[in-house]
């Protein structure tokens, strides 16, 4: 099969894009809005074509990062996988509350190291991205671990930071046909994993983060601890819509061998292998004010009801915006239903938790619109349980005499603190023991325990 989008499987597809945040180490999405944009970028009085070209050009990888990515040996954050694009390794990194170090250790199959009650019987494994994983913090300092030790049982943690939906629920798949299987499975959304789910390689849109990558590179390790950014994103199996019809297809990781990822590093592979995916072309649209394949795209536009004139260069840019979101949402509904499917063919329970990061509590906080009402709207529909920690956090902050600004230091230093996880396992803690059967043992009675 090939994965390589032409032109004229192009109306079948569509990803979208998103830019990067600096500070933690990962790369962070967030939604590509028009006004993110001018018209008075100099770009849009080149050629389209070579506009892509060079845009293209400045995510082709360098091959000394590839080599270090792949050397066993080497100081590294992250692992090759031939279908996730990569998982975690046990490493120091300096990123944690006040400067500290953080130690992140990982468990055979996979999971985050088990602290509190390790080596009795697991029921709950948890999925998801760096929020659960727990970026930024030690093992001890997980919400997994905290809400474990308050509980009386363990919870397996299969968090990977980067990941989207579809990518955790991959691997949710993946690990529940182990040993490590369990009864009950919490699948834990961050804000922006909806646009994760699409991405064919994530890398080609973090601009910034690219960059910082590229400098932080050169540093020396020497210390015995990774600092700066971390080397991910590479390609994975994902998410596209079908244009006529609307459903959501699935696709295997394009570049499947550890050596395929040095082909990323040949600007003229990565120009042929992208410059019709839907990523770059939501991206170009955002930044000229036109699509290179307006037909393809009015009839996109269709299929997802979309209006707007797309000779228009500021309507097209709210017209790639708005593509970006609905599809990235309808994405994120289809892999809940998939796993909905999985459990109840497994005799499993599922939870949803909705997590969120500091700039989507302070809009909430100033009383704006959550980008993601349709999915939360999705799931109340559907029936299946879900912790709103947005709302959580609003509560919480009705408690404090704080800025939304002052609020969120409290919790986030990027990714939660410990206090943040903290905050989240009790956030989750009441939901989580209604749903348990038996009871976790903290809440048993006497006899019982």
């Amino acid at each position: 099969m090939k994965y390589n989008l032409t032109r004229r499987n192009f109306l079948k597809n569509i990803v979208v894009g998103g830019t990067s945040l600096a500070g933690t180490g990962l790369l962070s999405d967030s939604l590509v809005l028009a006004s993110d944009f001018s018209e008075k970028l100099s770009i849009e009085k080149e050629p389209q074509m070579s506009q892509t070209r060079k845009f293209l050009e400045q995510a082709v990888l360098k091959r000394e990062y590839i080599d270090r990515f792949l050397d066993p040996k080497a100081q590294k954050w992250a692992v090759f996988d031939s279908e996730l694009g990569y998982t975690l390794q046990n490493c120091v990194l300096k990123n944690g509350v006040d400067g500290s170090l953080t130690f992140e250790n990982f468990e055979p199959a996979g999971q985050r190291k088990m602290i509190n009650y390790a080596k009795k019987p697991c029921r709950i494994n948890s999925y998801g991205d760096s929020f659960t994983e727990c970026h930024q913090v030690s093992d001890g300092e997980t919400w997994q671990e905290i809400l474990a030790a308050h509980l009386g049982e363990p919870i397996r943690n299969f968090g990977v930071g980067g990941y989207g939906v579809y990518q955790a629920y991959r691997r949710m798949l993946r690990a529940e046909a182990t040993n490590s299987s369990a009864k009950y499975i919490i699948l834990n959304i961050w804000n922006y994993d909806h646009i994760r789910n699409i991405d064919k390689w994530r890398w080609i849109k973090v601009e910034g983060y690219r960059k910082a990558f590229d400098k932080d590179f050169q540093k020396s390790t020497k210390s015995g601890f990774l600092t700066g950014s971390l080397f991910h994103a590479n390609p994975w199996a994902y998410l596209r819509i079908d244009a006529a019809t609307g459903n959501v297809v699935e696709y295997p990781n394009p570049y499947p061998e550890p050596q395929d990822l040095y082909k990323l590093c040949d600007k003229e592979h990565v120009y042929n292998a992208f410059r019709d995916d839907f990523v770059v072309q939501i991206i170009m649209a955002q930044k000229t004010g036109k699509f290179d394949y307006p037909e393809e795209i009015a009839q996109l536009c269709k299929t997802m009801n979309i209006k707007g004139d797309l000779n228009d260069s500021q309507q097209c840019r709210k017209i790639a915006s708005d593509l970006h979101l609905k599809c990235a949402l309808r994405s994120s509904m289809y892999v809940v239903d998939k796993a909905v499917e999985f459990a109840e063919k497994n005799n499993k329970k599922l939870m949803i938790l909705l997590s969120c990061g500091r700039d989507s509590v302070v809009k909430a906080f100033r009383g704006q619109q959550r980008f993601d009402q349709s999915f939360v709207d999705f799931l109340v529909k559907k029936n299946i349980p879900f912790v709103d920690t947005l709302e959580k956090h609003v509560e919480d902050f009705k408690s404090f005499n704080l800025s939304p600004i002052d609020y969120c230091k409290r919790y986030y230093i990027g990714h939660y603190s410990p206090k943040g996880n903290h905050f989240f396992a009790f956030a989750i803690k009441d939901e989580i023991v209604e749903w348990l059967e038996p009871k976790p043992p903290a809440y048993r009675t006497l006899e019982t325990t």
